[in-house]
């Protein structure tokens, strides 16, 4: 048996609020409303919806914030902003901090439920968006994509690789051999110190002071571990 989706509207004008929910259910969907964003937030938080249809312009907070707090707290459900606004720079913060697709109004009905239900189908398909998440910091294997508190980290390709490494496995300590073996390969010609050299990038962009690291620690006589849930 299918289980029905469940779409969270959070959008403060009335009528288009409920032309929304309108569309959405007359597809056999289930639908939430808000009117704010906090309501909305907390409306993730509790229901724990499939699919988030997201205004950028609310009476309290903005939907930019929405979608960084919604994805700060390690929800990874995906989300639709619409929104009046055309600019490119608007629809590109909003992809930055986590937003999966942007829809400018006025909209028909069957260009919404297209993008919903587009939405829906790659979100849900197997494998799509395996996140992990420990202690602020977000990984996306798939899209290669690492999250600080909901900020998107400017990571390059064995930056990434190493996090995601370390991150896997909050508290574990790896020896430089193993993060070399895991990260680099069996047939890397350089030697451990590359795996220093790369620590160091991650703590700057990861740590507020590099030289007192909060998320990568040195493990004396080991090598390094991500923070565990113990600190």
């Amino acid at each position: 048996m299918t289980t029905v989706k469940t779409i969270l509207v959070v959008e403060d004008d009335l009528s288009l609020r409920e032309t929304v929910q309108l569309y959405i259910e007359r597809e056999g969907l289930a639908c939430l409303t808000a009117s704010n964003g906090a309501e909305g937030v907390a409306q993730v938080q509790c229901f724990r919806p499939d699919l988030v249809v997201l205004d950028l312009v609310l009476p309290d907070i903005s939907g930019f914030q929405v979608c960084q707090e919604v994805r700060t707290l390690g929800y990874f459900v995906p989300i639709l902003i619409l929104t009046a606004r055309a600019e490119e720079s608007d629809r590109v913060q909003g992809l930055i901090i986590g937003a999966d697709d942007y829809l400018t109004k006025p909209f028909s009905a069957k260009e919404l439920i297209a993008r919903v239900k587009a939405l829906i189908r790659r979100a849900y398909s197997p494998g799509y968006r395996d996140v992990r998440q420990t202690q602020g910091v977000a990984i996306d294997p798939n899209q290669r994509h690492a999250y600080l508190n909901g900020e998107l980290l400017d990571l390059r390709g064995k930056e990434f690789d190493l996090l995601a490494q370390l991150v896997d496995r909050p508290g574990r300590a790896y020896t430089r051999e193993q993060l070399l073996e895991h990260v680099w390969g069996l047939d890397f010609a350089g030697d451990t110190r590359v795996v220093d050299v790369y620590v160091r990038k991650l703590r700057e962009k990861l740590e507020l002071d590099a030289s007192c690291p909060e998320y990568i620690q040195t493990v004396w006589g080991v090598g390094y571990r991500f923070r565990g849930t113990e600190g």
